[in-house]
């Protein structure tokens, strides 16, 4: 599945352990969460995915901790999770 692909790759590269357990799919089915590292203005984070990657995907602040919601529909491929996961290398670098 595409999502727990890209939820797995994101824990690998922000070194963050998922908030789902390992290979259990049943928590979501098109939209899931990912925790980011701290980021100290989120919202100019999320206008940089957008401006600089044209990547839109929410960030949210949930009790204290940062977090991107991803949405992988019909229409999203495995090269669209890749300019997410650059653009995330870019940003967190």
């Amino acid at each position: 599945m595409l999502l727990t692909e890209s939820l797995e790759q994101i824990s690998d590269l922000t070194g963050l352990p998922p908030v789902y357990p390992a290979g259990d799919d049943t928590f979501y089915s098109q939209m899931a969460i990912a925790p980011l590292p701290p980021i100290a203005d989120l919202s100019a984070f999320k206008a940089r995915l957008y401006d600089e990657h044209r990547v839109e995907a929410p960030c949210i602040d949930w009790n204290g901790r940062p977090f991107i919601r991803l949405s992988i529909q019909g229409y999203n491929s495995r090269a669209d999770v890749d300019i997410l996961l650059a653009a995330l290398r870019a940003l967190l670098a």
